[in-house]
C-alpha cells in the first residue's frame, strides 16, 4: 500500500495538462505604430493619461469623474460581478484541497437481548466517522479549470475596467454638453436681444414716417425666430444635467450645482496627448477582455480534454461504534486506497465536449482580432472628426467675428440712411446664424474630443 501511495504521489507531480498550451495572440502586426490620421491639435508622442479628464484643468470636472467613478450603479454592478468571478476562481483552487467529511452519532432505544422471549433491553449507541479524498491531478483537469477560471476573473476585471473608460467618458460628455448648451442658450438670448434692439428701431422709425410696416414686420419675424432658439437650447442644457445626475447615482433632483452653474465649455490646456498603436491595444481594457476570455477558453480545451483519461482519487475513512451491550470492547475500523474513475469506453461524449471548446476557442480568437481591429478603427475615425470639426470650429469662429464686423456696418449705415432695412436685417441674420452655429460646433467639438478619449481607452488604470 505504501508503495502504491508513493507511487502515485510521484505521478501526479510529473503530471502533464492535457489540451494546448495558451500561447497570447500575435497582436503587432496589427498595430502599426502610429496612427495614420494625424491632427494639429494632437501629440502622438505623449501617452494619453489615466485621468484624462485633467487635462482640462477644471475642479468642477475633476470632482464630478472621481464622484461617478464612486458611486455610479453600473460600475458597482461590475465590481459584483467581479467579486463573483473571483469566488468562483476560490472554488477552483479548492479543487486541489482534499474533500473531507465527519460524521457522528448517539442513539438511545430498545433492543433484543439473547432469545426473543427474553424480552427488551434499553441501551445507547455511539458512531463516528472521518473521510478523506484527493484527487491525483495526473491529467492537469483541475489545473486547467483553475487556469479557466483565472482567465474568466481577469477578463471580468477588465470588463469593469471598459465600465469605467465609459463612465469616466460619459461623465465628462454630460459636463462639457451641460456647459456648451447653457452657453448656446446665453447665445441665443444675446441674439434676441440684438433682434428685439432692431424691432425697436424700425418701429420708432414707422412712427417718424420714415419705415414701412413691411420692415417692422420683418423685424418682428426676426424676434420670433430668436426666441424661439433659447426653448431647445434650455431643455438640451436640462437633458444633460439629468444625464450628469444618473452618472453620478443620483435621482433627477439631485444634479450637482457645481455643474448647473456652468457657462461656457472648458477646453483642453494643451495638444491632446493620443500615443499610437502599440499603447492602444496595451491599453484598452475590452482588448485584455477578449484576450483573457480567449485564454479561459483555450484552457477549457485541456478541461474537456482531460476527461478522456481515468481520474484517480485517494481515499481514506475511519469508523468508530460502541454499545452498551459490548463492554470494554469498542467497534473501530478504516480504509485506505486508491478510487480509480473512468468513462471508457464511452468517450463520444468527451470527445464532442473536446470539439465544442475547441470551436469555442476558435470564436474567441476570432472575436479578439475583431476587436483589435474596431479599437483601431474607432481610434482613426475618433482622431478624423475631431480633426474635421476643430477645423470647421475655426472656420466658423472667422465666420462670427466677420458676420460681427458686418453687422455693426449695416447698423451704421442704415442709421446713416445709405442703404435699406432689409440690408441691415440680413447682416443680423447673418450674426446670429453664425453665432447658432459657433455654439454647436463648440458642443460637437467637445463631444468629439470625448469620443477621442474614449476610443483611447483611457481612465480606468486608477481601478482597485
Amino acid at each position: 500500500m505504501r508503495k502504491l501511495i508513493q507511487v502515485l504521489m510521484l505521478m501526479s507531480t510529473a503530471a502533464c495538462a492535457a489540451g494546448p498550451d495558451y500561447r497570447p495572440p500575435e497582436r503587432a502586426s496589427a498595430a502599426p505604430g502610429a496612427f495614420v490620421t494625424t491632427i494639429a491639435a494632437t501629440d502622438p508622442a505623449l501617452p494619453l493619461p489615466d485621468d484624462w479628464w485633467r487635462l482640462y484643468q477644471d475642479p468642477v470636472l475633476d470632482a464630478l469623474v472621481a464622484r461617478a467613478l464612486a458611486a455610479n450603479t453600473d460600475l458597482r454592478v461590475a465590481s459584483a460581478n467581479l467579486a463573483r468571478a473571483r469566488a468562483v476562481l476560490g472554488e477552483a483552487r479548492a479543487g486541489r484541497l482534499p474533500t473531507t467529511g465527519v460524521s457522528g452519532g448517539a442513539s438511545y432505544g430498545d433492543a433484543i437481548q439473547g432469545n426473543p422471549v427474553g424480552g427488551m433491553d434499553r441501551q445507547m449507541s455511539y458512531s463516528g466517522g472521518l473521510s478523506l479524498s484527493w484527487e491525483a491531478d495526473l491529467f492537469g483537469r483541475v489545473g486547467r479549470a483553475i487556469e479557466a477560471a483565472r482567465a474568466d476573473a481577469q477578463a471580468v476585471e477588465a470588463a469593469r475596467d471598459m465600465v469605467r473608460v465609459t463612465v469616466a467618458a460619459e461623465t465628462a460628455r454630460a459636463y462639457l454638453d451641460a456647459c456648451a448648451f447653457a452657453e448656446t442658450a446665453a447665445i441665443a438670448r444675446a441674439s434676441l436681444d440684438t433682434a428685439d434692439h432692431g424691432l425697436r428701431i424700425v418701429t420708432a422709425q414707422q412712427r417718424a414716417g420714415s419705415a414701412g410696416r413691411l420692415d417692422v414686420e420683418r423685424a418682428a419675424t426676426a424676434v420670433a425666430n430668436a426666441r424661439a432658439a433659447i426653448a431647445p437650447a434650455d431643455a438640451q442644457r436640462g437633458v444633460a444635467l439629468f444625464e450628469l445626475a444618473a452618472l453620478l447615482g443620483e435621482a433627477p433632483g439631485g444634479v450637482p450645482a457645481d455643474a448647473a452653474r456652468c457657462a461656457a465649455p472648458p477646453s483642453p490646456v494643451a495638444a491632446l496627448p493620443v500615443g499610437d498603436g502599440t499603447a492602444l491595444l496595451r491599453r484598452r481594457p475590452d482588448l485584455r477582455e477578449a484576450e483573457r476570455t480567449l485564454a479561459a477558453d483555450t484552457a477549457r480545451i485541456g478541461v474537456a480534454t482531460a476527461d478522456l483519461y481515468p481520474r484517480i482519487s485517494l481515499g481514506a475513512s475511519g469508523n468508530y461504534f460502541r454499545n452498551d451491550s459490548v463492554r470494554g470492547n469498542d467497534s473501530f475500523s478504516f480504509s485506505l486506497g486508491p478510487l480509480l474513475s473512468w468513462s471508457f469506453p464511452n468517450v463520444a461524449v468527451a470527445r464532442s465536449r473536446i470539439r465544442q471548446a475547441e470551436a469555442r476557442g476558435e470564436a474567441s480568437l476570432a472575436a479578439f482580432d475583431g476587436r483589435v481591429i474596431t479599437a483601431l478603427k474607432e481610434v482613426e475615425q475618433a482622431l478624423t472628426l475631431y480633426g474635421s470639426e476643430r477645423e470647421r470650429n475655426l472656420a466658423l469662429t472667422e465666420a462670427r467675428t466677420r458676420a460681427g464686423t458686418a453687422f455693426e456696418l449695416a447698423d451704421a449705415r442704415y442709421r446713416a440712411g445709405s442703404i435699406a432695412y432689409l440690408d441691415l436685417l440680413v447682416a443680423q441674420r447673418e450674426l446670429i446664424d453664425a453665432r447658432a452655429a459657433l455654439a454647436a460646433s463648440t458642443q460637437r467639438l467637445g463631444s468629439a474630443r470625448v469620443d477621442l478619449f474614449k476610443a483611447l481607452g483611457g481612465g480606468w488604470g486608477q481601478a482597485d
